[in-house]
């Protein structure tokens, strides 16, 4: 049996399907390379020396998506697959429903008919929204994000909830991301975003490297200990193991389940700053910039239900998440290019 793992080519995907075929799995990977790169896929290959099966396309259409499940014996699907810059989303909010909506709904249909219905779903800590205590537990409520980008992640969820109300069949993971960071420790695969980069520690790194000016920070008058937003940053690979102990507890039940995937330490942009710094020997010039439509001043995690159920817990701490980034960055300058 095969694992569909969509967006398979991206960041976070890569390093999932890295983790499978070491494992032994057998992976399927659909994906649109809008913001992806096949050369991570041949680095997973390099790396584990088993390759996934690839196939172009779009999330969105359905006849890819039922010639997949009638051409491989999928029996599990990882739905990475979306768009996920939060000032894209608030530029652009049709692309994004499109995108992360409606892939979803076409994934789901062509799922229910190919009678597979397990499903592990990256979702986000921006369901949330702006909340005023921290840290931030599965039982809080959702309903209020400040960006397009978190309402179409949040429009997904319940989506798969009503699915598993009306079908008990069902079996879904909803795993609400906090910062993804860090990457291989080979220094082979890793974060290369598509022009400027959206999110803080690529933007630093490519700082560090020469490849951007000087990195803005958007706001340093939060009501946080140094002003700036204070974030919970993740290693991409204990993100990787989450979804492996979830994979495995959702096959055991049905309906859906939540987890947080953070580490419940929040770090605000200066001390990720301070701490890149020490890592790469070197300055990392910034300029201060106003606050930024949809940003929160502080958001961070409650860990703790994943660790009780699924038996997980982030092992890898912020210099390790620096120094495989900062491997990955100067190893590859020019990222997959």
């Amino acid at each position: 049996m095969s694992i569909l793992v969509t967006g398979g080519a991206g960041y976070i995907g890569s390093h999932m399907v890295c983790s499978l075929l070491e494992q032994g799995r057998d992976v399927v990977v659909l994906d649109n390379l809008v913001n992806a790169s096949y050369a991570a896929l041949e680095r997973v290959q390099a790396l584990t020396g088993r390759c996934a099966i690839f196939i172009k396309g779009d999330v969105r259409d359905r006849s890819t998506l039922e010639h997949i499940f009638d051409s491989h014996s999928v029996n599990e699907v990882l739905h990475f697959a979306g768009l996920k810059a939060v000032g894209e989303s608030i530029e652009q909010p049709l692309r994004y429903y499109d995108n992360n909506v409606g892939g979803t709904l076409s994934l789901c249909k062509a799922m229910a008919t190919a009678g597979v219905r397990r499903l592990v779903f990256s979702s986000s800590a921006t369901v949330y929204g702006h909340v005023e205590r921290m840290p931030i537990k599965e039982t809080m409520p959702t309903g209020r994000p400040t960006n397009p980008y978190g309402r179409s992640k949040l429009m997904v969820e319940e989506v798969l909830r009503d699915l598993c109300r009306t079908d008990p069949r069902w079996s879904v993971a909803l795993l609400r991301y906090f910062n993804p960071v860090g990457a291989h420790e080979s220094g082979r695969i890793g974060e290369d975003p598509s022009g400027i980069p959206n999110n803080l520690v690529p933007f630093i790194s490519q700082v560090a490297i020469g490849k951007c000016g000087a990195l803005p920070i958007f706001g340093n008058d939060y009501p946080t200990r140094d002003g700036t937003g204070v974030r919970d940053y993740i290693h991409v690979l204990d993100l990787v193991e989450g979804h492996l102990a979830a994979m495995e507890t959702i096959a055991r039940r049905s309906g859906v389940s939540i987890w947080n995937l953070g580490t419940g330490q929040g770090y605000s942009v200066l001390e990720m700053i301070r701490m890149f710094e020490k890592v790469a020997g070197r300055p990392v010039p910034y300029t201060i910039q106003r606050r930024r439509d949809g940003d929160i001043a502080e958001c961070w995690s409650d860990p703790s239900l994943a660790e009780r159920e699924l038996g997980w817990k982030a092992r890898r701490g912020l210099e390790e998440m620096l120094v495989d980034t900062w491997r990955w960055q100067t190893a590859n300058p020019r990222g997959y290019g």
